[in-house]
């Protein structure tokens, strides 16, 4: 049983952090969200603390394991990205201030020898220099690479837009709007073919029913259930 610390609509739990609790009028049930800085707890109105802490109990082994994907591992010398098309390392400098060095699917980030990685002002930094790297890297690599596969496959789009989505790889909207996450330059390239024909296939069927799989599978090469549950194995942050 983990220890409890409750606050005004926070509860403090000392293994998996901080519960953000909310009520909303409509809700039928609780429902847990993980977040990096907390995991949010909706709630019907009238629900006892006793009930939520009950729920958490019930539920503790899925939110740890939920917890720990929302954990990001600290970014240190040690820290590395080493993909297809994303290569990621950080050496000890010897000037007092971070530099770069970055080409098209490389980045080397060169840090102050007393840089204290512990800080999480630094850590906050550092994710969002890596970011927008995956963020340039993503716009050279993936509208090409979808322009080829619509036209080798005929199915055609209005436009494609790089995001920063976390939730999921990618999206295709009724006007045949295709979005992707700049997440997908961590993914090997028969995955990020996967996706992109994923969301090509939606140009034509813009569901996930029988003809939806039926034209994916036709892509992959009888493929589609096999690339999704490998693709399940990653996550869209790093």
């Amino acid at each position: 049983m983990g220890g409890f610390v409750v606050l005004e609509n926070v509860l403090e739990d000392n293994e998996l952090g901080r519960f953000l609790i909310k009520v909303n009028t409509r809700a039928r049930r609780l429902t847990f969200r993980t977040r990096e800085d907390a995991i949010y707890v909706t709630i019907p109105p009238g629900t006892t603390l006793k009930e939520i802490k009950n729920a958490i109990e019930e539920l503790r082994p899925r939110l740890r394991v939920a917890r720990k994907k929302h954990t990001h591992p600290m970014i240190d010398l040690n820290f590395r990205i080493d993909t297809e098309f994303f290569k990621l390392s950080l050496v000890s400098g010897q000037r007092e201030r971070f530099l770069s060095r970055s080409e098209l699917g490389e980045m080397q980030i060169i840090c102050p020898p007393g840089a204290d990685f512990t800080d999480a002002e630094l850590q906050a930094w550092l994710r969002k220099v890596i970011e927008e790297a995956l963020r340039r890297n993503a716009k050279i690599i993936l509208p090409p690479r979808l322009y080829m596969l619509s036209q080798k496959h005929n199915l055609p789009y209005q436009s494609v837009k790089i995001n920063s989505s976390s939730g999921r790889w990618g999206s295709c909207s009724a006007r045949r709007t295709i979005n992707l996450s700049y997440y997908l330059v961590l993914l090997p390239k028969h995955l990020i073919d996967y996706v992109l024909l994923h969301e090509l296939s939606h140009t034509r069927e813009m569901n996930h029913g029988e003809r939806f799989w039926a034209l994916l599978d036709e892509l992959t090469e009888g493929k589609a259930q096999a690339l999704r549950k490998e693709l399940r194995q990653y996550r869209t942050e790093f």
